[in-house]
């Protein structure tokens, strides 16, 4: 994160990162009033992408899409403001985050530790995402299929 954003003039979280966790606090709120329904997740990620700048709202529409049909498993739903996709348990195993949430020069498509990712004793969780192609389709379509494996 820049340092010019990272903090506040007190020291404390910025900005983005305080609206951030109310966003997140907001989301579990609702899912405890209403449970973690399928139809309210996948409409929340779709609204969270609808208010994205042009360029990144492509990019995770084309994330959304590929998720969603290389792991129909995976429940659609926000996390912290962002898409991201759960397994039955609930727990996030991908999500999207998109460049103008922290003002980054790049989307961010990240795993979490319910992803059987691991490879050794080192392996990445986030990949920087800047524009769609058949190759970086073809990546995140073999992450996502051993995320879920």
């Amino acid at each position: 994160m820049p340092a010019e954003n990272a903090m506040t003039e007190s020291g404390g979280f910025s900005v983005e990162e305080r609206a951030a966790m109310k966003e997140r606090a907001a989301e579990l709120r609702a899912e405890g009033k209403r449970g973690a329904k399928a139809a309210d997740g996948l409409q929340a990620a779709l609204d969270s992408i609808a208010q994205m700048a042009p360029e990144d709202r492509a990019l995770a529409e084309r994330v959304h899409v590929t998720i969603t049909s290389t792991a129909p498993e995976l429940l659609p739903k926000t996390w912290y403001g962002m898409p991201a996709y759960a397994n039955a348990e609930g727990k996030v195993v991908v999500f999207f985050q998109d460049a103008g949430k922290f003002k980054y020069r790049y989307a961010t498509l990240g795993f979490q530790d319910a992803a059987n990712i691991d490879d050794g004793d080192l392996w990445p969780v986030a990949y920087a995402l800047i524009r769609w192609s058949p190759a970086v389709e073809k990546k995140v379509v073999e992450l996502v299929r051993a995320a879920v494996s």
